[in-house]
């Protein structure tokens, strides 16, 4: 582009200096015809400069239009990069300042056999054109300029987006394992914690020692609960991976009936199993549920699945900090209000508080996963017992 406009000015430089005859003017000097094509020549070079210097070179050119007119292809060379490279005030300010010499200029010397308003309206045209297409260029490229940064901007948007559905993801990964594994592992934990108790005490001479029976019976419960905590883990793992069809590889839609998953979910029929698991770890639980006829078979699974990892939840804090000490469940299904699951245990007395690790993160896990389907959650202290009651709505 440099090229063409130096060459387009050069043209214009060389066609004024050889075919327009200023002769006729007698106002002009004879000093102003001799310098003419080298001050026109150097207006066409300082183009060269035009970008680095948009405003001075164009104040410039009034100067060496005034002194040169085979300067004038220079001039409107310099009226178009202001229009392209600074907003349309300084470019229309330019133009005006051009043009009242010229249209003076033109108004008192007009060609011989032109009228006057002819040569006005065609120097009038000369300058106007070149600014109404360096305006319509520069309205251009900004409006690609903006184009592109909102390309940027909804790129940016869409890796944060992205990166938000990987972290929900990872949560949810984290939520499930949590889950599943804790429960199991908890259930591991209290045997193991039983045989090295037992073994200690018949090492000191406090107690019999463990018979083949009682150690094969532990050994026993301890294998299953690993094989079913392995189980169970590639259960999670296949309700993590999102089928083909699957809208968003995450939690089926609140309209959807079915749960769409290979891999079959706990449901309402499946707590007292998780029950009669913690009872034979020797965990004292009391269980109730209150359930009409038929209404669990009209929840989502997904609901009934987050009725059933509160029970989990709150069996797995109870044996993990509440040791030994009696806990009661209770389960309550009512097609008006909702489904409440309540699980409280008394607090134990420091010498019998369990010593089990835990993450911290288990209610919390289990409030997200109440509130994806609109529930709540409450747990606390209240007179000497820990409470932990959640309330999910009756689907529509």
């Amino acid at each position: 582009m440099d090229l063409v406009l130096f060459g387009l000015a050069m043209l214009v430089w060389a066609w004024t200096w050889r075919s327009v005859p200023l002769h006729y003017v007698d106002t002009i000097p004879g000093w102003m015809l001799t310098i003419d094509p080298w001050v026109g020549a150097v207006g066409c070079l300082a183009l060269w400069w035009r970008r680095r210097f948009p405003i001075l070179l164009g104040v410039a050119m009034v100067l060496v239009v005034a002194l040169a007119a085979t300067g004038l292809g220079a001039a409107l060379v310099m009226v178009l990069t202001v229009a392209v490279h600074r907003n349309w005030l300084p470019a229309a300010l330019l133009t005006v300042l051009h043009l009242v010499p010229s249209l003076a200029f033109g108004y008192e010397n007009p060609p011989p056999g032109v009228t006057r308003w002819a040569y006005l309206t065609m120097v009038l045209l000369m300058y106007l054109v070149p600014l109404g297409w360096g305006i319509a260029v520069r309205a251009r490229r900004q409006l690609i300029t903006n184009l592109r940064r909102e390309v940027d901007r909804e790129r940016a948007e869409q890796r944060r987006r992205l990166a938000g559905a990987r972290r929900a993801e990872r949560e949810r990964i984290a939520r499930e394992m949590h889950d599943v594994l804790a429960h199991r592992i908890s259930l591991i934990s209290v045997h193991a914690g039983a045989l090295a108790y037992r073994t200690a005490q018949s090492d000191a001479g406090a107690g019999a020692p463990l018979g083949a029976t009682e150690l094969g019976g532990a050994i026993e419960v301890i294998r299953d609960n690993a094989r079913q905590a392995l189980v169970e883990l590639g259960d999670v793992l296949a309700v993590l991976r999102p089928e083909r069809g699957d809208r968003d590889g995450g939690e089926p839609h609140p309209d959807s009936g079915t749960d769409d998953r290979s891999a079959p979910q706990p449901r309402l029929a499946d707590i007292l199993r998780l029950v009669q698991e913690a009872q034979a770890a020797g965990q004292r639980v009391v269980f109730e549920m209150v359930c009409p006829p038929g209404a669990a078979e009209s929840l989502r699974p997904a609901v009934q699945r987050t009725v059933y990892r509160t029970v989990q939840e709150g069996l797995t804090n109870a044996r993990k900090h509440a040791g030994r000490t009696e806990v009661t469940v209770r389960v309550e299904v009512d097609p008006g209000s909702g489904i409440a699951a309540t699980i409280t245990n008394p607090l134990p007395s420091p010498r019998t508080a369990a010593d089990l690790p835990g993450a911290g993160a288990g209610l919390t896990g289990l409030a997200e996963r109440l509130a994806l389907d609109g529930g709540t959650i409450e747990h606390g202290v209240v007179g000497g017992t820990f409470r932990l009651s959640t309330r999910l709505p009756w689907p529509a």
